[in-house]
């Protein structure tokens, strides 16, 4: 074992030489490293440097070096154009009404409640009619006997006994008492409040025990005919919407679409919104209820030759908005002036003829006299 702790020391000696020669080796090769870096980055700035100076003076030579940019193409299309305004609408009705009663008392029984919907005659509230039904009673009495005289009094007459004054006195006392007890009878009636027509109670405004008076309303009503849509039209469109107008009515809760017209236009801006009513007549359909939201869309602008393109394609810069279009390989840009938007689709008003293929997808990449790649799809 001697021998081999006489060599220790000189073996350990050659490992720390050994070491420090590899640390040079790396310092050396990240040095040449960083000075490889350098010389790229000055080659590369001097290279951009030389590109552009060349391409202002020879513009073949930068259409050349420009890479190609892979695109697909849309046509420019030509043909109807139509602009609806939407605006959201409210379904009511002309049987918007107000009930009260006929005839003054107590209210002894309020069967109707908001929200309900009832039938033509059917009884909203009753008011006490004690008093009526007492002096009807004695109507009756009175008329059976008047009847009974009546009856007595004309088989004299037919038997020539008695005078003709005496038989009409009889007559005429019959007779108005059976007008007084029709009239009572009217008016015992009415201290049922009903509906006037079928209808959805709106508001109860008379509780049970309330004394009413005749006039004073009880109850706020809507009929379920007659409807129509009222909406709020802003007074951009004053001019350019009128009676008779087109219009698609949406029913989103419902699903539905109808096509109906104008019937009516405002003629007064309500200062508060700075809008106008427009009403729009409204067929009789199935589940269509008063207060019902929908969504009005009105024909306000119809050209049957544009030149339509695609709404996304349109972009701005200071000079205006502009597409791209293609030609001899290369992408262009054409300024143009826009008009309305529907459908996702941009009526153009100037720039364009229609015989344009324009840049769809990759239209954000390419810039003016780009070299484009159409993709064959």
């Amino acid at each position: 074992m001697k021998p081999i702790f006489k060599f220790l020391p000189i073996i350990l000696a050659a490992t720390l030489v050994i070491s420090c020669a590899q640390e040079e080796g790396v310092e050396a090769k990240k040095t040449k490293l960083a000075e490889l870096k350098n010389q790229v980055g000055a080659l590369n700035t001097e290279i951009k440097t030389l590109e552009a100076e060349i391409s202002k003076l020879d513009p073949e030579f930068a259409n050349a070096n420009k890479k190609s940019i892979l695109i697909t193409t849309a046509p420019v299309r030509k043909g109807e154009f139509t602009h609806f305004v939407e605006v959201t609408g409210s379904v009511l009705s002309k049987k918007n009404v107000s009930i009260s009663a006929e005839t003054s008392g107590l209210v002894l029984d309020v069967p109707a409640k908001e929200g309900m919907r009832v039938s033509k005659g059917q009884i909203l509230a009753r008011i006490d009619s004690e008093t009526i039904q007492r002096n009807i009673e004695e109507m009756e009495n009175s008329l059976e006997l008047a009847t009974t005289i009546f009856q007595k009094q004309e088989r004299l007459w037919n038997q020539k006994i008695g005078t003709e004054v005496q038989y009409l006195e009889a007559k005429n006392r019959m007779e108005g008492l059976q007008k007084n007890l029709a009239s009572m009878k009217t008016q015992l009636d009415k201290t049922y409040v009903r509906a006037p027509f079928n209808g959805t109670i709106e508001t109860v405004q008379v509780r049970v025990g309330e004394l009413v008076q005749p006039g004073v309303p009880m109850f706020e009503f809507v009929g379920e005919s007659d409807l129509f849509i009222q909406a709020d039209v802003s007074e951009s469109y004053v001019g350019v919407l009128g009676k008779g107008d087109t219009v698609k009515v949406d029913f989103p809760s419902l699903n539905k679409s109808i096509s109906s017209r104008v019937s009516a236009v405002g003629g007064v801006i309500n200062p508060n919104n700075r809008t106008f009513k427009v009403e729009v007549l409204l067929p009789n359909i199935e589940d269509v209820k008063p207060n019902m939201i929908s969504v009005l869309k009105i024909r306000d602008y119809q050209n049957p030759n544009s030149v339509l393109v695609p709404a996304h394609l349109i972009l701005a810069d200071n000079q205006g908005d502009y597409v791209f279009i293609v030609e001899n390989q290369t992408a262009q840009k054409k300024y143009v002036k826009r008009g309305l938007t529907a459908n996702n689709e941009t009526e153009i008003l100037e720039g364009l003829t229609g015989s344009e293929t324009l840049v769809d997808k990759g239209f954000r990449e390419v810039g003016d006299n780009f070299s484009v790649n159409i993709a064959q799809l």
